[in-house]
């Protein structure tokens, strides 16, 4: 009886034990979450104070931007102000510029004094729209002067395309009273046989060469109201040719019409050696350049019958018939060629004009002795400086604007002349190797 009254006093002293060291666990957790709240607290200070300085900084960045925004407008209008000089608003901008100068100082003294801004957000919204303004009006400046310079450029438009005009009136008056003088360029009539050198034959030549150029002309743009596709029609004159302009199919025309103008040139009858031959002399060759140099075509027609006979001849083979009819609607001028007349026509005139300068040159070749030697170079030989040159300038360069390497002969536009130990150079299209 006495042992079961003592035994229940250990589990007594355990539970006391239990319970203390519970109590003593529970302080101790109270403890542990103030410190880390404290350190919580801590952090959450030191990072919204660095979270005011970089606000801060961002402010006072937006503030830099926006005075150097108004500097460069304010510059900008001084500017503007030199040129005419503008005494009041040169002085107006000065203030402004020494305003943005101290505030930049004032800037600089905020930085270095680390003081921090109370409303960031306000002010960078501030600096931001300043510094719009001051783009916006540095732009307007600009647009200003650049409406100013477009009028200046419009005004000197206008007053080189009165002297053009001018020019082009002048031009035509000097042409008109060219032709009327009948002086064929510097080709005097007080020429004399003995005096005669290849400088006369060039002279002619280039003339020679431009009232072809001028049939061309004509002839592409009665093509060109007649619809028809210029590109086909080169490649049927230059079936291999790739050009390096769109436009320069032009001169496959050119060529075209010399070779049928020059055909026969090398004969002294200008005709092909079976037909009748001439017996005549250089000097009577240079008294019928000296002739028929200074006349004009219609004339030249009534006195030379030759000459007439040229003109049918050569025509009939340039101006093919479905050509003639497709450019005209109808065949009036072939008709009147073929039964010995001459059409009143603009088109025929033009060819007369070439007509006669191809046949006056024919009459000096041969009045030189030995005769002027006609000449081509064969299509896609070799490009050579001693004998030829290109028919134009920018024909050695591709579209892509790189230069042709190893240039060869695409075809002979204009021929060349050899008169004695003097080359004239022949022009040709140059087209790559």
């Amino acid at each position: 009886m006495e042992q079961e009254r003592v035994n229940p006093a250990p589990n007594v002293s355990g539970l006391v034990r239990s319970f203390t060291k519970a109590i003593k666990f529970r302080g101790s957790g109270i403890n542990q979450d103030d410190r880390i709240n404290k350190v919580r607290m801590k952090l959450s200070s030191e990072d919204e104070e660095k979270a005011r300085i970089k606000a801060s900084m961002d402010a006072l960045l937006a503030k830099l931007f926006a005075s150097i925004s108004s500097i460069k407008a304010a510059y900008a209008q001084l500017q503007v102000y030199q040129s005419p000089y503008d005494s009041e608003g040169i002085q107006s901008v000065d203030e402004i510029l020494i305003d943005e100068l101290i505030r930049l100082s004032e800037m600089k003294q905020i930085f270095l004094k680390k003081q921090i801004d109370p409303s960031p957000q306000v002010t960078i919204l501030l600096a931001e729209i300043q510094e719009q303004q001051g783009l916006i009006k540095t732009y307007d400046i600009m647009r200003r002067q650049l409406e100013t310079q477009i009028k200046v450029k419009d005004s000197d438009i206008n007053f080189l395309k009165e002297k053009l005009e001018e020019s082009e009136k002048l031009n035509r008056s000097l042409e008109k009273r060219l032709k009327s003088s009948r002086v064929a360029l510097s080709v005097s009539d007080d020429l004399h046989f003995s005096g005669l050198n290849p400088n006369h034959f060039v002279t002619v030549l280039r003339q020679t060469v431009k009232s072809v150029r001028s049939f061309v002309k004509l002839m592409i743009c009665e093509m060109k109201s007649s619809g028809w596709d210029l590109s086909a029609a080169a490649k049927s004159f230059e079936p291999d040719v790739v050009y390096s302009r769109s436009n320069h199919v032009c001169f496959a025309f050119e060529a075209f019409v010399c070779r049928m103008m020059f055909d026969g040139f090398q004969f002294s009858n200008f005709s092909h050696p079976s037909r009748h031959k001439t017996s005549k002399k250089p000097h009577q060759f240079f008294k019928q350049f000296i002739e028929t140099k200074s006349m004009k075509p219609n004339e030249l027609l009534s006195k030379f019958p030759k000459f007439g006979k040229f003109c049918h001849e050569k025509y009939l083979v340039l101006v093919h018939p479905k050509m003639e009819l497709s450019l005209f609607g109808d065949l009036n001028q072939r008709n009147t060629v073929n039964t010995g007349g001459y059409p009143d026509t603009r088109f025929f005139t033009e060819f007369i004009e070439m007509a006669k300068w191809v046949w006056v040159l024919h009459r000096l070749a041969f009045a030189f002795e030995p005769e002027a030697m006609i000449f081509q170079m064969r299509n896609r030989c070799r490009f050579s400086d001693v004998y030829m040159e290109s028919v134009a300038e920018d024909a050695f360069l591709m579209e892509d604007g790189s230069l042709i390497l190893d240039p060869r002969v695409g075809f002979t536009v204009v021929p060349g002349f050899k008169i004695g130990k003097t080359v004239i150079h022949c022009q040709v299209y140059p087209c790559p190797g």
